[in-house]
């Protein structure tokens, strides 16, 4: 999915905005392009050198959503901690519009080819993060949660798969379990390998990796370690992951597999809402090992 596609009619019309508002921010801020700009799924990033002071950052443009209202606040928040984080240098807040401190693009965690090596440093960083306390005024975990086990029982109808409609079941089962202490943690919610980049010399963080994208929220650690399991997908290394996650994370076992069984869950909700009449392949195989622990 690209930005075009986002959110669809106003993903367009952000994407149509989008020169515009990059011109404007690199005249305002007083930057200069200094490299090929960079398109995900909702936002476009700008390599950038500021000219007060040939400073490298990067002029990150996106849609404000539910998702990613709070970024600025949540890297403010843990840069403050020391949690890892890219560095927030500038923000406008009526569109969302942030200079970031510059980070090697060529050496995202993606790039390590040992998967246990990625895996150790992506819950080493998940760690840090989470050590930090959600400032008020973050969407909160319970509420997703709440919001998701509502709609489960009507929504897992649509699935083809008698087994998949159970496992959906099991999830929401699990993290019903759960619910009732949805955690007070600043969550990053999306850490996976990909925002996960190398720092750079330039910056005093050669050598660190640093953590950015988050879709912040306040809830339960255990809530974050889908992508780590999803990502580089292993059968035979989910469990691997998830102990070592919980080993580094400090997280009690059976909270953390109920609350990544709320990400299944979760997934398989925005699938069915999509129009997708079966749970991906990897996805039920990680919720079917997890329900399958002693």
């Amino acid at each position: 999915m690209n930005l075009c596609e986002h959110k669809e009619a106003a993903g367009r019309v952000f994407a149509d905005a989008l020169p515009g508002l990059a011109g404007r921010f690199l005249e305002e801020w007083g930057l200069r392009c200094d490299g090929p700009v960079m398109c995900g799924m909702c936002a476009l990033v700008v390599p950038v050198v500021r000219e007060a002071d040939g400073r490298g950052a990067a002029l990150k443009l996106q849609m404000v959503d539910a998702e990613t209202v709070d970024e600025p606040v949540a890297l403010r928040v843990w840069g403050a901690a020391g949690a890892g984080v890219v560095g927030l240098l500038e923000h406008d807040a009526a569109t969302g519009t942030m200079l970031l401190e510059r980070l090697d693009e060529r050496r995202p965690l993606t790039a390590v080819e040992d998967a246990r090596e990625a895996v150790r440093v992506l819950a080493e960083s998940l760690a840090r993060l989470v050590r930090v306390p959600a400032p008020p005024g973050m969407r909160l975990l319970g509420d997703e949660v709440a919001g998701m086990l509502a709609e489960t029982p009507g929504a897992v109808s649509a699935l083809a798969d008698a087994d998949e409609r159970r496992l959906l079941l099991d999830c929401a089962a699990a993290v019903r379990e759960v619910a009732g202490e949805p955690g007070d943690r600043l969550l990053h919610w999306d850490l996976h390998y990909a925002n996960i980049l190398a720092g750079r010399a330039e910056e005093g963080r050669a050598g660190e990796w640093v953590a950015l994208d988050p879709k912040p929220l306040a809830g339960d650690p255990g809530f974050e370690l889908f992508p780590a399991l999803d990502q580089r997908f292993d059968a035979s290394e989910v469990l691997w992951r998830f102990d070592l996650l919980c080993e580094v994370l400090e997280l009690d076992r059976e909270r953390a597999r109920a609350w990544t069984l709320g990400r299944v869950l979760q997934n398989g909700l925005w699938g069915i809402r999509g129009g997708a009449r079966r749970v991906p392949a990897d996805h039920a195989e990680i919720g079917r090992r997890l329900l399958g622990l002693d």
